[in-house]
């Protein structure tokens, strides 16, 4: 069994000091990532020397944890790292920030330009790159996913459901106090994970007792960011305790405890539980409140989660930028990444909030799945009724007013106390003051506010002005939107008195009218004599289940993947499927700032792929418990072939296309927009056949790409002799198809293996528009643990430069389908 370690951590404090003194000193210093040729620990011990021939592991076997056997080994090369440093920059000075010694053999340092040369002209340096930042990118969804009564009852129910595995969370850490993460829930004991062997950090804002046998792990990674003196002690916290919100709410989505209760502003909204709720957590916080986060801060984090034996990584990050060079694949993220696919870690990033654009990705490798947002069928939604008998729909977490009975509408504009002005106080209208307003006109009727860019911005909020109707004694507040807010898209808001926001300026002008139609003046001074204008509110709590559902919402990054900075298309499709990323209920930090609304509360509703990916996450780990042999491409493989094309009523899935209006702007969704479709947790675990694939074909399909060579050596240490570099994106082993270019005629072959009983398959295809296919065999049988080629050739028609999207069905006597989607995007004939 193995044990949890707490150590103190006290040196953040110390060393933001000194870094920040430093950096004032060399100005034009900043940090860089460099990476040496000599192998690093993770593939010294798998039969690796830099660039010797290898030893092959089974690609199903995952190498089992053995970090403290490392510690010593570790300990050796960072003193080899401090060694070249003093060589190589003579004296000058330098700040190194971390050691890299599991996935990858380097160190990150601060450093000018000059001195980086310096690096880069010594022997035992492969590769010095400039850091860069990243960015970040439920009580239902189970319920919508089937785990309920489909995938938990199956495997012992929610009492055991991910047992066992350890998901690693890159994020802006975690509330352990949170009961979401608590270990006693269950008179079911957790065990202790033996492969696993982090620590958790004990520091004045975590303090000891924060990890248990549920959060196993805790620490963070902050060392560029204190270079860079953002770093900001009060709200970003030098320890794993998240001051932002997004990392526990990410955490509870994919690992949360089964059955806590959400309650919100005083309201109940079901009980929530995560994906895989009986799965070990482990924290490596790299990402913050106050800045976002750095490249040398994430794979410090990316090479100790590896380390310390973690099954999945999640990351609900993406750069801010697309990474330059010969290929968006070569930055030191995705390369850390391939490492610990190497070492047996399934991977999961979100593919960004930039949609929906095409080519709007952020998540570019063949090895890392990749995860768009899709919405699911519960909504919350209100109104209210005007004395005219108008009904206007709108949005608010809050309870209506009393049921048969109408209520003064009275503007804030107009209630204004003898001492408030818009001329001194422009922006009273939005209601954050209380003082500004006389009781007498307020009290017992509905106060509209105005909701303007200021809320957009953050400088006004929903929770202070329903404060102040509060206190005002408001039977109920109502936000009009002001018509300069154009195409804003508003997530529902809690509220802790009867409330609703209407998100339509058309909307918002007619309740407007009626209230001003509705006043009387005095015909000689001008001066409101009567507020006319009545209504009331409709509930918003309670959640209705009728919209069409899943559908790929418009935020949510597109494909085609960008290859490289001049935007050539990759022969890799982007995202590998779409999963519940919209209006996700989870656990949240008291301390959350990210979204104003739900501050000091201890859930949150939120939306964006940072929400999608940790689904994928718990899914995969429900996988890994079924399958512990499983490879990450196995795992990748059986969520993609299985996902589902149709919304919940039968028909295509929808993508949102434009942020303006978005349900008026939909098509059906192409695999640029959904991958290989929504996923689908109950036939994941059933897949019958999986594509496999290995650190050897992303290898070479790496040195297949012109001008690569050297680049692969300074990312991997290695050789590519001893890859096979004819071999494309188009030809690695992936549960999808593209082809970038087609000229003229083109075959690729896929590689399946069944791990399911025996069984005879039909082909049925589609072919993209444009383009004739044919795919051999077009029925074959094949024996439990055999494998089976589909040689698939594709030739153009037409010379055409659109993409068209095509599909092959491979539909099992035994009950398995499984879908693998085409994109063919220049044909030339």
């Amino acid at each position: 069994m193995g044990n949890l370690y707490w150590v103190y951590l006290v040196l953040p404090f110390c060393f933001g000091l000194v870094l920040n003194t430093l950096s004032q000193e060399n100005s034009d210093s900043d940090v860089y990532i460099v990476t040496l040729k000599q192998a690093p620990l993770s593939l010294s011990y798998q039969g690796f020397n830099n660039g010797s021939t290898s030893v092959r592991l089974n690609k199903l076997y995952k190498p089992r944890n053995d970090s403290r056997s490392h510690q010593r080994s570790s300990s050796y090369i960072s003193r080899v790292h401090d060694s070249l440093l003093k060589k190589a920059l003579k004296g000058e000075k330098y700040m190194k920030l971390y050691s890299y010694h599991y996935l990858i053999n380097g160190f990150s340092v601060l450093i000018t330009p000059q001195q980086a040369d310096m690096l880069s002209r010594r022997q035992e340096v492969a590769n010095v790159v400039l850091d860069f930042p990243v960015r970040t990118a439920t009580t239902y969804t189970p319920q919508f996913l089937g785990l309920l009564k489909g995938v938990w009852p199956r495997d012992g129910g929610y009492e055991t459901a991910g047992e066992g595995i350890v998901i690693g969370f890159i994020d802006t850490g975690i509330d352990p106090t949170h009961s979401s993460f608590a270990d006693d829930v269950s008179d079911h004991k957790y065990p202790i994970p033996d492969h696993f062997s982090g620590i958790c950090e004990v520091t004045r804002d975590f303090p000891s007792g924060s990890c248990n046998r549920k959060l196993v792990g805790a620490r963070h990674f902050a060392a560029s960011a204190i270079t860079r003196g953002v770093f900001n002690s009060s709200q970003d916290y030098a320890s794993p305790l998240d001051g932002d919100g997004h990392g526990t709410h990410t955490a509870s989505v994919s690992a949360g405890n089964h059955g806590i209760p959400v309650m919100v502003a005083g309201n109940y909204f079901g009980n929530a539980s995560g994906m895989a709720p009986r799965s070990h957590i482990a924290v490596y916080k790299a990402l913050y409140k106050s800045f976002g986060g750095f490249a040398a801060d994430v794979v410090a984090a990316i090479d100790q989660a590896a380390q310390d034996g973690v099954d999945i990584i999640s990351l609900s990050i993406t750069p801010n930028r697309r990474p330059p060079g010969i290929a968006t694949f070569f930055n030191p993220i995705d390369m850390a990444l391939l490492s610990a696919v190497k070492s047996g870690i399934f991977v999961v990033q979100a593919a960004g909030n930039t949609g929906p654009s095409p080519k709007s990705m952020s998540s570019f490798s063949p090895w890392i799945f990749t995860v768009g947002a899709a919405s699911h069928d519960r909504v919350y939604s209100n109104s209210i009724v005007l004395g005219n008998n108008v009904t206007i729909p709108g949005v608010g977490l809050a309870p209506g007013t009393c049921s048969n009975e109408m209520y003064t509408l009275i503007s804030a504009v107009h209630a204004l106390s003898n001492e408030t002005t818009l001329a001194n106080d422009m922006y009273a209208g939005e209601c954050q003051d209380p003082s500004n307003f006389d009781r007498e006109f307020i009290q017992g009727n509905l106060l509209i506010c105005s909701y303007s860019i200021r809320f957009v911005l953050g400088l006004s909020t929903v929770k202070q002005a329903s404060q102040t109707a509060k206190n005002l004694s408001a039977a109920g507040v109502v936000f009009c939107m002001d018509p300069f807010v154009i195409g804003f898209q508003l997530n529902p808001t809690p509220l802790n008195m009867p409330g609703i926001i209407i998100p339509s300026t058309n909307d918002s002008k007619i309740l407007l009218q009626y209230y001003n139609s509705s006043l009387e003046r005095d015909g000689f001074t001008k001066k409101i004599v009567r507020f006319g204008a009545v209504a009331s509110i409709s509930g918003g709590l309670e959640a209705n289940y009728s919209v069409s559902a899943p559908k790929v919402m418009y935020y949510s990054a597109r494909g085609p993947d960008p290859e490289d900075g001049f935007l050539d298309n990759a022969d890799i499709m982007k995202p590998n499927l779409v999963a519940p990323g919209n209006s996700i209920w989870a656990a949240w930090s008291t301390l959350g700032m990210e979204s104003v609304e739900f501050q000091g509360e201890s859930f949150a509703m939120m939306s964006g792929t940072s929400m999608a990916a940790p689904h994928i996450a718990g899914l995969a780990a429900l996988i890994k418990q079924k399958f512990p042999h499983f490879s990450p491409a196995a795992i990748a493989s059986a969520l993609s072939t299985t996902a589902s094309l149709y919304d919940k009523n039968g028909s295509p899935i929808m993508a949102q296309r434009a942020y303006t209006n978005p349900d008026l702007n939909q098509s059906p969704a192409t695999p640029f927009d959904m991958g290989n479709g929504f996923v689908n947790a109950s036939s994941a675990l059933d897949p019958g056949l999986i594509f496999e694939s290995t650190y050897e074909d992303y290898m070479s399909f790496l040195c297949g790409i012109n001008g690569s060579i050297p680049i692969v050596f300074n990312h991997t240490g290695q050789n590519c002799q001893l890859y096979n570099s004819t071999v494309t994106a188009a030809d690695l082993n992936l549960p999808s198809i593209t082809i970038a270019r087609l000229n003229r005629s083109q075959t690729v072959g896929r590689s399946l293996t069944n791990i399911a009983g025996n069984e005879s398959y039909r082909v049925d295809w589609t072919a993209p528009f444009g383009v004739s296919m044919n795919v051999t065999p077009a029925h074959f049988f094949i024996a439990m643990g055999e494998k089976h080629v589909l040689n698939i050739t594709f030739n153009a028609m037409t010379n055409d430069s659109t993409a068209s999207f095509g599909r092959i069905g491979l539909v099992g006597n035994g009950g398995h389908n499984l879908n693998i989607p085409l994109s063919v995007i220049v044909k030339l004939y």
